[in-house]
């Protein structure tokens, strides 16, 4: 059981990850590569930082700077060099490999005796609990928060980008502008996921975001496919929806685990069940056509 409660624990973890991928991939229709090198951004400067005895909450400020800085960064070479989306997150995250290897000062750091956000309170004796709840409250939060930035009027321009950006743009609304703010925010999201799976694992190690963007496009996926088969159009609900791919994406990774498969074959196994939730929705598509 409590194997299964990690796998829970590190969904959680990831809430900020899948709310950042939905943005950039459904809202704006970007393959933000940037994700792999501002999660291990926000570690990084996580690690950095509570190692050199610096309090949680400016961690936390500089962690979200980092993450806005790094998504901008991405945004506005995209829009103002006019440089593929693709190849411009591929610039960034490469980039971002050398400044995390120069903020944390080595490949790997580890936190030991210092302050942790899930010791801010203590409801629960059992530490795997606690931790649950401080996840599901953060993950509560950052969702309300997104649902309730997509409704205001800055939101509705957002959306509207990547809906139909020759409309927006005849609306008098910088579609430049929207793109870059949409990236940064993405990238809040993920240096802050990054910040929580430090923590949750006690260490920030270089290679911690390599692959991650796979692990964030499955759950949106995983999400896609119950939001189509469930007609949802409500957008907090679809948030929630991407919570709970994430949840589902980490518990089939702990299922095969459980059942023996090699964890040197996660990440073959994490890029085949991927291809599935892909593919299999097209596959019975197209055998409905024939």
């Amino acid at each position: 059981m409590g194997f299964y409660l990690t796998a829970i624990l590190q969904a959680l973890c990831l809430s900020g990850l899948v709310l950042g991928i939905y943005i950039s991939m459904k809202i704006f229709n970007i393959p933000d590569i940037t994700t792999d090198g501002s999660y291990t951004l926000g570690g990084s400067v996580t690690a950095a930082m509570l190692s050199h005895q610096q309090s949680l909450w400016v961690t936390i400020l500089v962690v979200l700077v980092a993450g806005a800085v790094a998504g901008a960064l991405t945004g506005l070479i995209h829009t103002k060099l006019k440089i593929n989306a693709l190849l411009a997150g591929i610039l960034v995250m490469t980039g971002l490999y050398s400044i995390n290897l120069t903020i944390l000062g080595r490949s790997n750091v580890p936190l030991i005796g210092t302050a942790s956000i899930f010791e801010l309170i203590h409801l629960k004796i059992d530490s795997n609990v606690n931790s649950l709840i401080m996840l599901i409250v953060i993950g509560i939060t950052l969702m309300a928060t997104i649902g309730y930035l997509l409704k205001t009027d800055f939101g509705i321009a957002m959306r509207a980008t990547g809906n139909s950006e020759q409309m927006i743009k005849a609306l008098g609304v910088s579609t430049d502008r929207m793109k870059i703010i949409g990236l940064a925010v993405a990238n809040v999201l993920t240096a802050l996921s990054g910040f929580m799976m430090t923590q949750l694992q006690g260490y920030a190690d270089i290679n911690m975001g390599i692959g991650i963007v796979i692990t964030g496009l499955g759950s949106v996926i995983i999400a896609e496919t119950l939001i189509n088969w469930l007609r949802i159009n409500a957008i907090n609900t679809v948030l929630k929806l991407v919570i709970v791919g994430a949840v589902i994406f980490q518990l089939v990774l702990a299922l095969t685990l459980a059942i023996g498969v090699d964890a040197n074959l996660l990440k073959l196994v994490t890029a085949v069940f991927v291809l599935l939730i892909v593919g299999l929705p097209r596959l019975t598509l197209s055998a409905r056509n024939d």
